[in-house]
């Protein structure tokens, strides 16, 4: 098997780690396309692309870039697209069911979804899609063993007006509890300070699945308090409730559980060491490079043959 992985030049996460994951077990062709490139996929592959040398074409790309050239992308063979924001096809943003049109047009492309009830919903849908889960750097992220001074925290962003659910939940734990709420650049800056956050507070509200923000907490030894994606999202993850991480899904049964772990830190140390040696187990990017690998093997579908009028689309090059 050889793999042409196309991927975003400039991202605001830096997934390195799992490109060298799926490099691990695969031969790989991975190249960074800019953003013009990614905007003009019909010349990238007619200069630079020999489509024989390929048993597999990997898509992780902006899909705004995407869904503007499905007349081109319909015709790249054995096409599998990675994907981790297709729960804003299910969440009120300008995405909402645009990815469910975009792989409507797109039936012969296997999708691999980072969200296990978002993957069951798009198969639903008759989507080729395969869940595989989010995860975290391994080569940066770790616990330091270090004294932790911040009670409860959070890092990340609020700002987006996709993450207004997000924004009004951390406000109102905030009210009530001694949340710190900050912002750090990317690298040692954010590694410190997850290892200084003893309870770290996720609110993925209405996403249906967990961001990668959890699982890279859970690795730098933080205790998650998250809220609740669902019994089959944390059956698919491995996640169990007062075991190796903390499920709410109300400020009320957040402060319950907190003060019960306030007076039992113990348990709370407990917790947090499940929750690292699972993440640590299932969730680097060594291991979900090895699973996009994995979703690889099974046969691709047949793409239909196309229209006249789609046929002459592309050969005018609209």
């Amino acid at each position: 098997m050889k793999v042409l992985l196309l991927v975003q030049k400039e991202q605001r996460v830096i997934l390195d780690r799992l490109y060298e994951g799926i490099a691990a077990h695969v031969d790989c062709d991975l190249r960074w396309l800019s953003d013009e490139e990614q905007a003009d996929l019909r010349r990238y592959f007619r200069d630079r692309v020999e489509l024989s040398r390929y048993t597999h074409i990997v898509f992780f790309l902006r899909f705004k870039k995407e869904i503007r050239q499905v007349s081109f992308i319909r015709t790249v063979p054995n096409l599998v697209i990675l994907e981790h924001d297709a729960w804003q096809n299910y969440f009120p943003c300008k995405y909402q069911g645009k990815f469910s049109a975009h792989y409507r047009n797109l039936p012969a492309a296997r999708v691999l979804c980072s969200g296990f009830q978002v993957a069951e919903r798009l198969k639903a849908e008759g989507t080729d899609a395969v869940f595989v889960p989010k995860g975290y750097d391994q080569t940066l992220l770790r616990n330091l063993g270090n004294p932790r001074d911040i009670e409860l925290g959070f890092v990340g962003s609020t700002k987006s007006g996709i993450y207004g659910e997000r924004r009004a939940m951390l406000e109102d734990i905030a009210r009530r509890e001694p949340l710190q709420i900050v912002r750090t650049r990317s690298g040692d800056e954010y590694l410190q300070m997850l290892n200084r956050i003893r309870f770290f507070v996720s609110a993925d509200i209405g996403m249906g699945e967990y961001m990668i923000k959890n699982f890279e907490a859970m690795a730098c030894g933080c205790v998650l308090l998250a809220y609740d994606q669902g019994e089959a999202e944390n059956r698919a993850l491995g996640f169990e409730d007062m075991h190796n991480l903390v499920l709410y899904r109300n400020v009320d049964e957040l402060q319950a559980k907190l003060a019960m772990l306030r007076t039992q830190p113990d348990l709370a140390s407990r917790i947090a060491a499940a929750g690292q040696a699972l993440v640590e187990r299932d969730y680097a990017f060594s291991r979900i490079g090895e699973r996009c690998v994995e979703a690889l093997q099974a046969p691709l579908r047949v793409a239909p043959a196309l229209g006249f009028w789609a046929r002459l689309r592309l050969r005018l090059g609209m």
